[in-house]
């Protein structure tokens, strides 16, 4: 039987990696990682800012500079920013670190839980709601290519969602 890997959790902004991120940290005691707070702390300053002052393409440099250097020692709980399907090596690199888990939600429901915080630099737009629709368009194909598995999060609050990932990671393992 393999050893136990990493949950990798993918997704939109508003699908609740962030919070089920935690959750799942709480629930099984391993250490979490999350690239935004990894990128955020080598820039030094918070994500809103440095895309504000370098650009999306900066950033999408340094969230793959961060995933590639991440190798925990132990299984670990790893959140992913909203675009790191955006490059195809991160994709690698995702489903060397672990079992990645897509978090998805319908584009209502991201929207209206990305809405609740103001520092989400891709919303800084006339028509926050279509951006969030056309994002959602362009990346759900990568999500799905990268996926292990995916949980709708639509009507479901983190302790649901962190049950289903970790029966699905148990059934997984049982499996193997």
């Amino acid at each position: 039987m393999n050893s136990p890997r990493s949950i990798v959790l993918i997704g939109m902004m508003g699908a609740g990696k962030s919070s089920v991120g935690r959750c799942l940290q709480r629930r099984t005691g391993l250490l979490r990682f999350d690239t935004d707070e990894i990128v955020a702390t080598r820039l030094g300053t918070s994500i809103s800012e440095f895309f504000a002052k370098q650009g999306e393409e900066q950033f999408r440099s340094a969230e793959a500079d961060a995933l590639a250097n991440l190798a925990p020692a132990e299984p670990s709980i790893i959140v992913t920013g909203g675009g790191i399907v955006l490059r195809d090596e991160n994709i690698s690199h995702l489903k060397r670190l672990g079992v990645v888990v897509w978090l998805e939600a319908e584009g209502a429901t991201l929207f209206q839980r990305a809405s609740r915080r103001s520092d989400r630099p891709l919303l800084q737009t006339d028509n926050p709601r279509e951006t969030i629709e056309k994002i959602l368009a362009e990346r759900r194909p990568l999500y799905a290519k990268a996926a292990d598995v995916r949980v709708n999060t639509t009507n479901r609050n983190h302790d649901e969602v962190a049950d289903i990932i970790l029966e699905e990671i148990e059934n997984r393992t049982a499996g193997q």
